[in-house]
């Protein structure tokens, strides 16, 4: 019959449309590995950047400058920052998300190895999982306490040289406010997330807080005392460019494909990365006690992340 399609023609029409659907998932993939190495380096990155730069100075600075390059990306949506809607959740999100977090993950890196702290700070996804319970309304379920069992088991055995000085206590305590200090940040930007726009939130608290920490390290820290080398350099460099705006539009790219779950579903290889960059490029010592820490902590990540929805929540990055 005139007109009807022949079967070659529906054939190559369904080879074009898994050819399509085969290189969107090459891309999601690509992405997603590109993500996950850049948030997992950053670690050892910045602990070497910090031996030339103090604390303070070197997280504003990094959280600054990444803040006023992902606002220059965003000048053509400058319509959806309503700052005078929106001026306390941009504020307390740069209290939360920018200045302690980053200010507590530039002080502990300082005192533990890059992966060791790494480990301890991707804790955060079960800690959402617990804050979300408390003032989400989020269900609990049967994979989320047990995924909150084990990794806090694993938080222990991380914690066990601290107690016999083998690594310093107020490392571990650092490490584990900051990922107190994302989660929570992450339930914040949730609950507003109909108000706000998603790069919006990261892009202005990262220059208010870049500000305040920048500030703050003026008055506690010196700026004689920064060594302007490669190192320090590049660490600055990679975090204002890499760590906070090309990472975070990667991430929205693969959210706004329906992605997120994978996202979340891939945390563990985070840690898992930083980890090996540190064993194996800063010499970092891998335990007995690193290894099993990290084990419980890759499982109860998977284990908190499987079997439900994930929103595209912020994540505050590296």
């Amino acid at each position: 019959m005139r007109g009807a399609p022949s079967k070659d023609s529906s054939l190559q029409k369904q080879k074009v449309r898994l050819v399509k659907v085969s290189h969107s998932l090459n891309k999601s993939t690509l992405a997603l590995v590109v993500l996950i190495l850049i948030w997992g380096s950053c670690w050892s990155i910045y602990k070497t950047a910090l031996v030339y730069m103090p604390p303070l100075l070197f997280s504003g600075l990094r959280s600054l400058l990444g803040g006023i390059i992902l606002t220059a990306f965003l000048i053509p949506k400058w319509d959806r920052l309503k700052w005078r809607q929106n001026w306390v959740i941009y504020t307390v999100s740069a209290l939360i998300n920018t200045v302690l977090y980053y200010g507590v993950q530039g002080i502990g890196l300082n005192l533990l190895p890059g992966g060791l702290f790494s480990v301890l700070v991707y804790f955060q996804p079960i800690l959402v999982g617990v804050f979300a319970w408390l003032w989400l309304g989020e269900k609990m379920t049967v994979f989320k306490v047990v995924g909150l069992l084990i990794g806090f088991g694993g938080i222990v055995i991380l914690s066990a040289d601290g107690f016999t000085g083998a690594i310093s206590m107020f490392g571990v305590i650092l490490g584990l406010l900051s990922a107190a200090s994302w989660a929570f940040g992450v339930i914040v930007v949730k609950k507003t997330s109909h108000k706000v726009d998603a790069m919006w939130i990261v892009a202005l608290p990262s220059i208010i807080g870049g500000v305040i920490l920048t500030g703050a390290g003026s008055i506690v820290e010196s700026w004689t005392s920064i060594e302007w080398n490669g190192y320090s350099l590049f660490g600055l460099g990679y975090g204002a460019t890499l760590g906070i705006p090309l990472a975070f539009v990667i991430y929205y790219a693969l959210v706004n494909n329906g992605e997120a779950s994978k996202v979340a579903s891939f945390t563990f290889l985070v840690p898992l990365t930083a980890v090996l960059i540190g064993t194996l490029w800063m010499d970092e010592p891998f335990t007995y006690n690193l290894l099993t820490g990290l084990v419980l902590i890759i499982v109860s990540i998977y284990l908190v992340n499987s079997k439900r929805k994930v929103n595209p929540e912020v994540q505050t990055g590296q």
